[in-house]
């Protein structure tokens, strides 16, 4: 779903939110191996005709707490940060707008800003953008998702942080994994290594690690072992220099 976002910003030069949704429901027609129960839902419902802005929040409207804020959005929206990494107004626009077509709650369409907005400060070289992040969705953002990442790196023992599939405990663990550690390659190993849902935490870590370290501090033994390596290089050199339209 990231690769999905990826193409439709560099093919379209703008963040189109209808493309996205086509393109996540000709995924999800694949029969993809493992598909999270409110990306499902939100993709039934896109396919049965209703618009990419309202998908999402239908789904969520039926679901009971407790089963309505998983974490699927922000294992994909990585490359929305890197798209707009010089246009924070913009990103956190769209990181709610494409969010919101699978995951509507405001933990996840606010996760999604504040992990963006974070991975964004490093790549323009901020030292501490996490706490930038937090700073611009204060009063707006969801109360529970501000105190507990605020928590994160120091303020939190290791002990007592979470892999489940909730966004507010998945983004809390990545972040202090990926904050900690002193390599990517550490904080991604880290985070997987706690088990629970490892690919998503390992995703989000593996996000804000390589924004944090560079894509020189991933081991050449993991992206040898890449498909498609010399494909997914291309598409991210070209996201990286595409000129994106912010004002769309």
């Amino acid at each position: 779903m990231a690769l999905c976002i990826a193409r439709s910003l560099v093919e379209n030069g703008r963040f189109n939110g209808q493309d996205i949704a086509d393109r996540f429901l000709e995924w999800f027609e694949t029969d993809p191996f493992d598909i999270g129960l409110m990306t499902a839902d939100a993709l039934r419902e896109y396919s049965h005709g209703t618009d990419w802005r309202s998908a999402g929040q239908e789904v969520w409207q039926h679901r009971s707490e407790g089963s309505n804020a998983g974490n699927g959005s922000v294992m994909r929206c990585a490359p929305h940060a890197i798209a707009f990494a010089d246009e924070p107004d913009t990103l956190q626009r769209v990181s709610k707008q494409s969010s919101a077509i699978t995951h509507y709650d405001p933990r996840c369409r606010y996760g999604c800003v504040i992990l963006n907005q974070t991975i964004a400060g490093y790549l323009r070289g901020e030292d501490d953008p996490l706490t930038n992040a937090l700073a611009q969705v204060e009063g707006d953002a969801p109360g529970e998702l501000v105190e507990t990442l605020r928590l994160v790196p120091d303020l939190i023992d290791e002990s007592d942080l979470e892999t489940t599939g909730y966004v507010v405990h998945t983004l809390q663990t990545a972040l202090h994994d990926a904050l900690t550690a002193d390599s990517a390659e550490e904080a991604i190993v880290s985070a997987v290594n706690r088990g629970g849902d490892t690919d998503t935490i390992g995703a989000v870590t593996g996000a804000v690690a390589g924004a944090r370290f560079g894509k020189e501090s991933l081991p050449d033994r993991w992206l040898e072992q890449l498909e498609y390596h010399e494909d997914l290089s291309l598409l991210a050199r070209t996201l990286a220099s595409t000129n994106i339209d912010a004002s769309a």
